[in-house]
């Protein structure tokens, strides 16, 4: 398939080749799948929510606060129903 330019804000020339992005979607969809996948099978395992949180917290030097770490535990499941169309990564 034939290559197409994209001009970015910045004045950037940048050539994308089509079948390049449909890989890229399909592996992202493919990494959300498991991301989701692996924390559904993380959290029955014995580790609490709360011991998570710190874990997370003392892992990022206490430079990411526990309430924000609790939201993208929250979004997590979420994300393969959120942007994977159904059939595709699964």
């Amino acid at each position: 398939m034939s290559s197409r330019v994209k001009v970015s804000d910045k004045r950037r020339v940048k050539v994308v080749n089509p079948e390049e992005d449909k890989q890229s979607v399909e592996i992202l969809a493919q990494s959300i799948v498991k991301i989701s996948d692996g924390f559904a099978q993380l959290m029955p395992s014995g580790l609490t929510r709360k011991a998570l949180i710190v874990l997370i917290s003392d892992a990022t030097s206490n430079t990411v606060g526990r309430i924000e770490i609790g939201h993208v535990l929250d979004a997590l499941p979420r994300l393969k129903g959120y942007y994977v169309q159904p059939g595709k990564g699964n």
